[in-house]
């Protein structure tokens, strides 16, 4: 298996955790370097999150960090207690409520909080999302979408921005609306959003994969883009330009195995210079609902550009790595000799601060599958590395 190969992710639990292990997993969740892949691999590893916790100080010591500290007990206790003051329940992946599209794409958020009606986050759904500056026509065209598929029995998701986002979750709040948000759920935004998101937690949900409390900010909203496209069968674009933030949702849709769909409009008006280029590139090009399940029907053929990995890298604390190491090659290391300090200082020394390609950076350093892949995972949890989407491997310590 490639190191560059996603690992599985750990198997679904159908049975209730027991509430010391959902803390101990928000826990792992929100330590520091700990993003969906590690949590992944540390779950399947230890076989529980107390045991993972446990192992992180070494783990991270090994790769040059010793003073290492897993999230405190009393932050996720106080995380917990503040999502039950707003309402909002605490999700897990593994657990039976987790939306089950959402489980499908790579590396699905290790946490989520809803406010609402978590279990509409399980019916069919279709993503509308476009431009904050929207025109008057594209509002409407919002509206009567979004109006339309839901009657049909499709929940709308969007990203409760200005403009097109908020048209169509308007206009769904009847029928079934999910927003998802870019910072915690009991941080609304944009401020003036704060009616439409109480009636949208009265009748659809508002999720989140963000801490509760913490307040979005610019690096937040293209990682949230892919749990818009993540949580619906397609995504359709209204209004979108050129280097929109409705284009990263439309690439993640696309790596997602989804549909993306677009409205068209005219040629000299800039707000469609993004959906005119999706058609262009092979979208399909909608105009009513009977379009948009016409294309959900088959797979269609369509290739952009590939985003910058800068959308898709983050290093914060509760969610830092969408990397692509192959950690169940660690499965199989018992202990054999391996370079340690070396090897981390070789792959440091073969870094730089443009990304290149993992697979080419173990062929480079000779190790095992398995040396090498522990040397990432410490690495990693040290916050020396970057592992990026698309099996990408960038140096961030800036001491190298």
């Amino acid at each position: 298996m490639s190191v560059a190969e996603s690992i599985a992710p750990p198997v679904n639990q159908p049975a209730p955790l027991p509430e010391s292990e959902r803390l101990a997993r928000l826990r792992l969740a929100r330590s520091v370097n700990v993003g969906p892949r590690t949590y992944a691999y540390l779950l399947r590893r230890f076989g529980n999150a107390g045991q993972a916790l446990d192992a992180l100080p070494s783990l991270a010591a090994a790769g040059g960090k010793r003073d290492y500290v897993p999230c405190p007990l009393a932050e996720a206790e106080a995380e917990i207690e503040a999502g039950q003051a707003a309402g909002a329940a605490m999700i897990l992946f593994g657990e039976a409520g987790y939306p089950p599209l959402l489980a499908e794409i790579d590396l699905p958020p290790p946490v989520l909080w809803a406010v609402g009606r978590a279990e509409i986050l399980g019916r069919p759904a279709v993503a509308i999302v476009g431009a904050r500056n929207a025109s008057a026509l594209g509002l409407r065209t919002a509206r009567n979408l979004s109006r339309a598929l839901g009657e049909a029995g499709q929940v709308i998701v969007s990203g409760l921005a200005r403009g097109i986002d908020a048209a169509a979750h308007e206009a769904a709040l009847g029928t079934g609306t999910v927003a998802v948000m870019a910072g915690g759920v009991d941080r609304i935004y944009p401020p003036e959003h704060d009616r439409l998101a109480a009636r949208i937690g009265e009748t659809g949900a508002l999720v989140s994969e963000c801490p509760m409390g913490m307040e979005p900010t610019s690096r937040h909203f293209p990682r949230r883009n892919r749990l818009i496209s993540g949580l619906a069968r397609g995504v359709v674009l209204i209004e979108a330009a050129v280097r929109s933030g409705s284009l990263i949702t439309a690439r993640y849709a696309l790596e997602q195995g989804r549909e993306a769909m677009a409205c068209p409009g005219a040629p000299e008006d800039p707000r469609a210079g993004g959906c005119n280029q999706l058609i262009r590139d092979g979208a399909a090009l909608i105009r009513n609902a009977e379009d948009v399940f016409e294309a959900l029907s088959g797979p269609r053929t369509l290739a952009l550009a590939e985003p910058g990995h800068e959308f898709l890298f983050d290093d914060d604390s509760f969610g830092a790595d969408y990397g692509v190491a192959d950690y169940d090659a660690i499965d199989d290391f018992d202990g054999a000799d391996r370079t340690g300090a070396a090897l981390a200082d070789q792959i440091l020394r073969l870094l730089g601060p443009q990304p290149v390609e993992l697979d080419e950076i173990a062929r480079q350093c000779g190790a095992s599958p398995a040396e090498f892949s522990l040397a990432v995972l410490e690495l990693d949890l040290a916050g020396r590395i970057g592992l990026l989407a698309g099996g990408m491997i960038v140096n961030i310590d800036p001491a190298v």
